[in-house]
C-alpha cells in the first residue's frame, strides 16, 4: 500500500507524518498521534463519537482519510482546553450532567463547538437539530441539551 506525507496542524501543533493511503482520520488521530479522546464508535458515520473540527467545521473522522487533512487544521477534544482551564462546554457537560458513561461526550462537545460557533445563542430546538448527528446510549439527551444551552450562556457572558 502506498504512503503519503501529510502536513497538518492538530490542536495548534504542526505535524508532518507519513501515513498509508487508506488510513482513516480517526485512526491517524488515535494511533499515530495518540489523541485517544476521539472515539471509535460505529465507524460508519452514524454515531458521531469520532467528531472533530476540521478548519473549524465539525466532521466525522471515521468518514475521512488522513490524507484529506493535509494542509489543514484539526481540533480534537484534547485541544479545547487551555492548559488546565477547561473549555466552557467541557465544564458545562460536567456541571449539568451532560455525560454518563462519557464515550459519546467528546463527539457531542465537538459538534456543540461547531453549533455555538455558527449560532452563539441557540434555542432548545436548534441545539437538538445541531446535535442530531450524534447518538448517546445512556442519556435521554435532555441534560446534553441543557449543557449546551448553559455553555452558550456562559460563553455569551451570561447574556
Amino acid at each position: 500500500m502506498s504512503t503519503h506525507r501529510i502536513e497538518c496542524t492538530v490542536n495548534g501543533e504542526a505535524h508532518s507524518v507519513d501515513v498509508p493511503a487508506r488510513r482513516l482520520l480517526s485512526d491517524f488521530l488515535r494511533d499515530d498521534l495518540h489523541l485517544t479522546g476521539t472515539k471509535r464508535g460505529c465507524e460508519t458515520g452514524i454515531c458521531g463519537a469520532c467528531s472533530v473540527l476540521l478548519d473549524g467545521e465539525v466532521v466525522k473522522s471515521c468518514l475521512m482519510l488522513a490524507v484529506q487533512v493535509s494542509g489543514r487544521e484539526l481540533t480534537t477534544i484534547e485541544g479545547l482546553a487551555h492548559g488546565d482551564e477547561l473549555h466552557p462546554l467541557q465544564k458545562s457537560f460536567m456541571q449539568c450532567g451532560g455525560l454518563q458513561c462519557g464515550y459519546c461526550t467528546p463527539g457531542f462537545i465537538m459538534a456543540s463547538c461547531d453549533l455555538l460557533n455558527n449560532n452563539p445563542n441557540p434555542d432548545c430546538d436548534e441545539v437538538r437539530h445541531g446535535l442530531s448527528g450524534n447518538l448517546c446510549r445512556c442519556t435521554g439527551y435532555t441534560q446534553i441539551v441543557e449543557s449546551v444551552l448553559h455553555a452558550a450562556k456562559e460563553m455569551n457572558h451570561g447574556n
